[in-house]
């Protein structure tokens, strides 16, 4: 689970552990024992954070203007090729 401070509380912490999922979660200023942190892991959340606001300028796949999937999902890998390319 890559996640942002909000995210971070002991619940949701407890059950990522319960279900073995492993947790990226900086942890948040108040929390009085800090949790080590995968720096390098977290550093990919604002990559993928970042391509995803640069597809969102797409008007067509932020209001989702195609009436089918097969579609969508084709003008989606165009976008992504697109800013691969560019």
């Amino acid at each position: 689970m890559l996640a942002d401070k909000p995210c971070d509380s002991n619940a949701n912490r407890l059950y990522y552990a319960d279900n073995a999922i492993q947790v990226i979660i900086p942890s948040r200023p108040n929390r009085l024992e800090p949790v080590p942190l995968d720096e390098e892991a977290y550093k990919d959340c604002n990559q993928v954070e970042r391509f995803f606001s640069r597809m969102k300028q797409y008007r067509r796949l932020a209001t989702r203007y195609d009436k089918t999937s097969a579609a969508f999902l084709g003008f989606w890998y165009l976008a992504a090729a697109l800013d691969w390319l560019i």
